[in-house]
């Protein structure tokens, strides 16, 4: 039985911007925000009733109804697996120390990782940073700037351009107002979502970048400006699990760098002669006693 979810997977990178908003939601919601009227289900996402049925018409279904009803199977169909079952009652039953079971959480949510993030959202997200646009600029919340800024010291050593805004309505704020059409901008942003990443991200496109938001499946609100969207769950363990992001961020840049080739290769070279020239002249600066 293949799910409406791989269904919407597989054809994103052929809806139009409106349709992918529609199914931004119904990912980031999946299977109940299908189960709400269309109407409902277009709210939520910005757009209009005619937008939903059309990304229904997209994917294969005759009808609204005919939708709801394929969502319903693929429930039933998951609740009475005897595999499903089986595999629950197994993992109910082990018995394991503190740092296993921790660990198998953060396993579970590397694991949708694969679910969560549409496969052409993230090549789409590749092939941008890997056609050296203008600018680079990435920024981060509270706690996701940590990652963000280790995104950005990383993609330096592969491309140009690349800059990391610790405040971007603050002293970073005119990088931002140098951007073009040409220009990438990263923001990432969870729940509880910050207020100055949806002023970033509406800057940002008023000057006509293109936007990636990596966010949680719940969608940050500045899913509404994004150009890409990369949604990875977070748990609630007891605070949200970045590791799933961590694992993103390291996949975005090795994906980067298999597509920048010998140019990347480069890059790296001359960034590792840079630090090497440096830390040897710190070792002859010392004084000698």
């Amino acid at each position: 039985m293949i799910a409406i979810k791989d269904e919407v997977f597989a054809r994103m990178d052929q809806l139009s911007p409106a349709m992918k908003k529609v199914a931004r939601v119904l990912l980031a919601d999946y299977p109940s925000a299908g189960l709400a009227t269309a109407a409902s289900l277009a709210a939520v996402a910005g757009t209009s009733t005619p937008t939903v049925l059309r990304l229904v018409e997209r994917l294969g279904m005759g009808s609204y109804p005919d939708f709801q009803k394929s969502l319903r199977d693929e429930i039933t169909h998951r609740s009475t697996s005897p595999v499903s079952r089986a595999s629950h009652g197994l993992h109910d039953r082990i018995e394991t120390s503190a740092l296993e079971s921790a660990a198998r959480e953060r396993i579970a949510l590397i694991e949708r990782l694969f679910r969560s993030v549409p496969p052409t959202e993230f090549d789409k997200a590749v092939g941008l940073l890997a056609a050296s646009p203008r600018h680079v600029l990435i920024s981060g919340g509270y706690f996701s700037k940590q990652t963000a800024q280790t995104l950005a010291l990383q993609l330096d050593q592969l491309i140009p351009n690349v800059s990391y805004t610790a405040d971007p309505l603050g002293h970073d704020t005119l990088k931002y107002l140098h951007l073009r059409r040409d220009s990438v901008v990263i923001i990432c942003d969870f729940r509880r979502y910050e207020l100055a990443s949806k002023k970033v991200s509406t800057m940002a496109k008023q000057q006509g970048a293109t936007v990636i938001v990596i966010t949680d499946e719940e969608l940050s609100p500045c899913a509404e400006d994004a150009d890409v969207v990369l949604p990875i769950p977070v748990g609630s363990i007891p605070f949200d699990s970045f590791a799933a992001l961590v694992v993103l961020t390291e996949c975005l840049v090795e994906a980067v760098f298999h597509r920048v080739g010998t140019k990347a290769i480069e890059r790296m070279t001359q960034w590792e002669n840079a630090v090497q020239i440096h830390r040897t002249f710190r070792l002859h600066s010392e004084p000698v006693d």
